[in-house]
């Protein structure tokens, strides 16, 4: 084209627009990554105080983490059974509408405690297995309240320097190996190896838990921070399984089919009330086939109402509901004798097809994920097994301890797992055990007895150590990968837990502490202070920490560990890799300065 006077018309090139504009948005795009980059890392390691140095040592070509040197402070001797996320302290923030204050609560990063935990005064190295399951030093767990409230149930007896435990209850006051036996001859699959993980709630000081070890069967014991007073501390004082946690408004830390039996004897958890919720979060976790066992109200309520400030009219209701309840949720009552009901979860998806719509509780949706149980709000639906995996329900599943190594059906679930991972998963654990063992001789030993690996994937280190007398919760991270049903199918215990907040545990819990990766893993979103605050709080004072981490993170680690009054050396790993190193450290046994006279 041209203008009138014949000059020609500039046209704008269309073409050239497009390839620019591109260009523009992706430059835009680039430079946004680069400072996310760079502002994440900048948080990452804001605790180091300024001080990072990426240098790498003479004769090495590995980059290492440089951390400043600090001593961290005691914190005062009030805090000698501090547990953060579960603290009395914060308990009137929150309301008592079906416990809810009992929950977990963490307190948030600027209210994050960056001192050290004291022992109490005359705190000593705790009585050794398996003795520790009869008796265990005052000074460890120094609280009357409890021995004074339960004493005519003969939970404890204190008697010297220690309390002892004679094995009673509410329930069974004649001690728990008589409850027991009656137990196993209702339920003969606790007999077998058919029944081997199984979940106390209310456990009281889990004796139930801590009988059914000689058994073989591995019980996670269950209870809140509550006016009992450190029932899950004097639960881990004796070396038994336990977890700080309540039914209330969330979903509890374990994957969905997991568990072969729960327990509750006369734990007053209200069973029938809020739509059922309670009885559906048991059902949930318990695998098809699997047992829930009920002592207490309102079972026998016929001789028991008048001991229950009740009318025998209302603990019949109270039967009926529950009953009607169970059958709503295809349980079976598979046997009954005085104080003992035990039901049965429907072992296939029969009874489940043949709900209808109208049926109360309803089946859940797709929209809810049966495993997801960090923080998820309980709902009154059913959650239905996955009918694919027909191998994994209690009458399918290998009998312990041949499950322990058989692959698990239910391993196809996440990218990348088979039969040959899990093999060779298994068979790379057994080496670094045998390692392990020679870095520290204590392992294996019953100087060890409660140990954590921190993050697990198919629990090949627990696997590892079931000959030795040891147990091992395995923790898989909220935000990684869900192998915790691999855990589980195995016939091990576990939990989900982010590592960005505390534990739900009291302080000196654990003697020994394993983690593989896990900065590498989470330094991008957990501060690595806190963690190791965090692992100091709950190590036992001469308790070990087996960090297996990558050559980057190791230095620094150490310089924190030090901090932390914790000695620590550098070994290496079994083929010698110069990226990959192993840090031996052991929490040195000190007292609050407080306490000194």
């Amino acid at each position: 084209m041209k203008h009138k006077d014949g000059k020609p018309i500039a046209q704008t090139d269309k073409n050239r627009i497009v390839p620019m504009a591109i260009i523009f948005v992706v430059l835009c795009g680039f430079s946004f990554y680069i400072g996310g980059i760079f502002c994440s890392e900048k948080r990452r390691f804001a605790f180091i105080n300024s001080h990072k140095s990426l240098e790498s040592p003479k004769g090495s070509s590995v980059a290492t983490l440089q951390v400043k040197s600090t001593s961290f402070p005691e914190c005062s001797s009030e805090y000698q059974d501090y547990t953060p996320c579960t603290d009395p302290r914060r308990w009137r923030k929150y309301g008592s509408y079906r416990l809810t204050l009992l929950e977990r609560h963490c307190p948030p990063i600027f209210e994050r405690k960056e001192c050290l935990v004291p022992p109490p005064d005359g705190y000593k190295p705790p009585i050794k297995w398996p003795k520790s399951r009869d008796e265990c030093w005052y000074r460890n767990v120094p609280y009357d309240w409890i021995n004074t409230q339960k004493s005519n149930q003969h939970w404890l007896i204190k008697e010297g320097q220690k309390f002892l435990f004679p094995g009673g209850g509410t329930m069974f006051p004649n001690g728990v190996g008589e409850y027991v036996d009656l137990m196993r001859d209702l339920i003969p699959e606790m007999k077998d190896g058919s029944i081997r993980t199984a979940l106390d709630t209310g456990c009281g000081v889990a004796s139930w838990g801590g009988d059914l070890l000689d058994r073989g069967i591995l019980t996670v014991s269950l209870a809140p921070r509550d006016n009992h007073e450190a029932q899950v501390q004097f639960a881990l004082e004796r070396g038994i399984p336990a977890i700080l946690g309540v039914i209330s408004t969330q979903r509890l830390p374990f994957p969905s089919n997991s568990f072969d039996m729960a327990h509750c004897s006369r734990c007053l958890i209200p069973w029938t009330e809020f739509g059922g919720v309670y009885l559906l979060e048991i059902h949930r976790i318990l695998r098809p086939g699997g047992f829930w066992v009920l002592s207490g109200p309102p079972i026998n309520y016929e001789r028991r109402w008048r001991g229950w400030n009740t009318t025998i009219e209302d603990q019949r209701s109270d039967y009926e509901k529950l009953q009607e309840l169970l059958t709503s949720l295809c349980f079976k009552m598979y046997n009954k004798k005085d104080d003992i009901s035990v039901w049965q979860k429907s072992p296939d998806n029969n009874c489940y097809n043949k709900l209808s719509r109208e049926t109360y509780p309803p089946k859940c949706d797709d929209s809810l994920e049966p495993d997801s149980a960090w923080y998820t709000p309980l709902r009154a639906c059913i959650v239905v097994p996955d009918p694919k995996f027909k191998k994994s329900g209690l009458t399918s599943i290998s009998k312990w301890p041949e499950r322990l190594h058989a692959t698990p059906e239910r391993i196809s679930m996440f990218h990348g797992g088979s039969a040959s991972s899990f093999k060779r998963d298994d068979s790379k654990w057994k080496k670094h055990i045998v390692h392990y063992k020679k870095l520290i001789p204590d392992l294996g030993t019953n100087k060890i007895r409660n140990v954590m690996d921190m993050n697990t994937v198919y629990g090949g280190f627990a696997a590892a150590l079931t000959n030795d007398p040891v147990w091992v919760m395995n923790v898989v991270s909220s935000y990684a990968t869900n192998t915790l049903p691999v855990v589980y199918d195995r016939g091990l215990i576990g939990t989900f837990h982010d590592w960005c907040e505390p534990f739900s545990t009291y302080p000196r819990t654990y003697d020994m502490l394993h983690l593989d990766g896990l900065f590498s893993a989470e330094s991008h979103r957990c501060e690595m202070k806190y963690v190791l605050l965090e692992m100091d709080r709950i190590l036992r004072p001469t308790g070990y920490a087996i960090i297996r981490e990558s050559s980057y993170f190791v230095d620094g680690i150490a310089t924190i560990a030090k901090g932390m009054r914790w000695g620590c050396r550098k070994e290496k790993t079994v083929n010698g890799s110069e990226t990959e190193k192993i840090l031996i450290c052991q929490k040195k046994l000190w007292y609050s300065s407080s306490n000194k006279s």
